[in-house]
């Protein structure tokens, strides 16, 4: 089955579990950046729930189905219609060969995720089917969608029964106010103490420049850093250090002004200091914050860290037994 794109929306892309493996070769491992929403999408439709689907930022495609098909929209609050005529969010959906597939703007989270039944089909590259746009790899083209392109779709399962949908108590939330948890080092130790306190204490907004490859916050007060003596080769900037690798949700902060979480398309490495690392559970929140969310970082030990982890895994245990079978 083809679908057609007439418009690509504002940053459409083709993103599935992510290539892992590869990220001390420099190449990310991408995928959408909202797991939960992106998983949960696939499994209303009885899809492989690692199926390749389409990532939506904030402003969501125009697509043209050639054939019927089944496919559902999870995620940011990004009203789906149909030639017209509005469709539920986190619900299984008919749609119709020769039928439109619209998107309003999203009035709440930044990204949808739009899985069909079947799959994306583009090529599998380094184990995946992630676009990694700043490296010209996988996806469709390696790029964002454009007018004009054509996305096959993999052998569809049995159709779902529609109107399926995913409990409320198990969407990823979209709230414009977030605790972020964080698990400081690895140089925190550059940060004057009360600096770092009140970094920890302070909100922080979204900034607009945020995207896949980090997130940009902006309104709390610059960092003040330990004076010393610049080791060779980590320059004079405090916030330098001599090159290091970055973990993803690694939190760097150059020259001290706007913090920067690295997220799912950054590279591995550089010479900022990291003065701590968001939990991995809480970075499929990332995906869901438009520009101006506020956010707060609380530090967590990493036993904390671990047990939201396991958490994490236990609802995701809940979607799968919710909308499975």
């Amino acid at each position: 089955m083809a679908i057609e794109v007439k418009k690509p929306g504002l940053a459409t892309s083709v993103q599935d579990q992510g290539r892992q493996g590869n990220y001390h070769l420099g190449i990310p491992p991408s995928g959408a950046m909202d797991q939960m929403s992106f998983r949960a999408a696939n499994l209303l439709l009885g899809n492989e729930e690692t199926a390749a689907a389409l990532e939506c930022a904030l402003l969501g495609p125009e697509l043209t189905f050639s054939e019927d098909t089944q496919v559902a929209v999870t995620g940011a609050r990004m009203q789906p219609s149909l030639d017209g005529e509005q469709k539920p969010l986190d619900t299984v959906l008919d749609v119709r060969a020769g039928e439109t597939l619209a998107f309003g703007f999203a009035s709440a989270g930044a990204r949808g995720y739009l899985a069909v039944s079947g799959g994306i089909d583009v090529p599998v590259v380094l184990g995946s089917r992630s676009t990694y746009a700043l490296g010209a790899l996988g996806g469709l083209h390696g790029r964002t969608l454009q007018p004009g392109d054509l996305l096959e779709t993999g052998k569809p399962p049995p159709a779902r029964p529609v109107g399926k949908t995913i409990p409320s108590s198990m969407q990823v939330p979209v709230s414009r106010e977030r605790e972020i948890r964080v698990v400081l080092g690895l140089y925190d130790a550059r940060v004057e103490v009360q600096s770092l306190k009140r970094f920890l204490s302070e909100p922080w907004q979204v900034a607009s420049e945020s995207d896949r490859i980090g997130y940009r916050f902006k309104g709390g007060t610059p960092l003040n850093f330990v004076p010393r003596e610049p080791p060779f080769g980590a320059g004079d900037d405090p916030s330098n250090i001599v090159d290091a690798c970055y973990p993803i949700g690694s939190i760097q902060v150059p020259s001290g002004q706007q913090p920067i979480v690295l997220h799912r398309d950054a590279v591995s490495g550089g010479g900022y200091m990291m003065i701590g690392t968001v939990i991995s559970a809480d970075m499929d929140v990332f995906g869901q914050m438009p520009p101006n969310t506020s956010v707060r970082f609380v530090d967590v030990s990493l036993e904390q860290a671990l047990q939201a982890r396991a958490e994490r895994r236990q609802r995701l245990d809940g979607i799968r037994a919710a909308l499975r079978g």
